[in-house]
């Protein structure tokens, strides 16, 4: 997956669902933030996050899945 293909999953989430994601993983809501590319470790933390330079904004790896496949939940909840 590219940085930008993550953004654009994020940026399609209806509002509130990250503090909806963080509530249903017991984590805050920054570490949230930052698996979709966001820089908030002041009260969040890493998550499993790692980017390539490249096109497209870059590859991204991810070591879990678990918050990618709630967000998809809920966009799937909102059609």
């Amino acid at each position: 997956m590219t940085f930008n293909e993550l953004r654009k999953i994020k940026d399609s989430l209806p509002s509130g669902s990250t503090q909806r994601i963080a509530d249903e993983l017991g984590i805050e809501a920054d570490t949230v933030r930052n698996y979709f590319g966001g820089q908030h470790f002041k009260n969040g933390g890493s998550c499993g996050v790692h980017i390539e330079a490249g096109p497209d904004g870059g590859l991204v790896m991810l070591n879990d899945t678990t918050i990618l496949d709630l967000a998809f939940k809920i966009l799937e909840e909102n059609k």
